[in-house]
């Protein structure tokens, strides 16, 4: 799963410069290649796999001795520890609640580090994608949430969500804020001219 290119990051950026200038909030777009390594995950069950395995097929037929039945349990440690560090198996061995557990603490701990909950009038948006969870939030400061519901959200998210997954990361971008302007526009119009944070993509390792 490719992240975006230089030119498409622009394109995010020249979305974002269109919505504010007909609006006070100040949008962030995060881009996350994935919310954690989960490191750990492969190493799980290549343990279980190594300990279950092997003394299954032994079991009734009692083919391996024990040593040989030590050296197939290392072998399939080995094996399977390798093959489940692949991005795309270790994503898959994770229960989707976990996934979604992790990057949305991302996206919190990104509303954060961007400083949009220090903006003038509390109007900081945050539009957060991790690729490798599926994952999609629009996290809002107070000087919004006062004005448009988190349901108004909902729909946007899961129509930029359905892009993720189907690979199509900068489409599902520009139509999310593109989208959000539309409501931004109407509940929270510019007041005056001002920029407090950089409108382009946030590409995080």
């Amino acid at each position: 799963m490719a992240l975006l290119s230089e030119d498409e990051q622009r394109q995010v950026s020249e979305a974002i410069h269109r919505v504010e200038r007909d609006t006070d909030a100040e949008l962030v777009t995060v881009l996350a290649p994935r919310a954690d390594d989960y490191a750990y995950i492969p190493l799980l069950w290549a343990g279980l796999l190594a300990l279950v395995v092997p003394g299954a097929i032994n079991y009734f037929p009692g083919w391996f001795s024990a040593w040989e039945l030590t050296l197939v349990q290392w072998a399939t440690f080995i094996v399977v520890g390798l093959v489940f560090r692949r991005p795309a198996i270790t994503t898959r061995l994770i229960p989707r609640a976990v996934r979604h557990w992790r990057a949305g603490n991302l996206a919190r701990r990104q509303f954060l580090e961007q400083e949009l909950h220090h903006t003038e009038g509390g109007t900081g948006m945050l539009i957060f994608v991790s690729e490798a969870e599926r994952y999609v939030e629009i996290l809002v400061d107070r000087g919004i949430s006062a004005r448009i519901s988190d349901e108004t959200w909902q729909s946007i998210v899961a129509a930029f969500t359905r892009r993720v997954k189907e690979g199509e990361t900068l489409q599902g971008f520009l139509e999310c804020i593109e989208a959000c302007g539309e409501h931004l526009k109407e509940q929270v119009p510019a007041t005056h001219e001002r920029n407090e944070l950089p409108n382009h993509l946030v590409v995080l390792d």
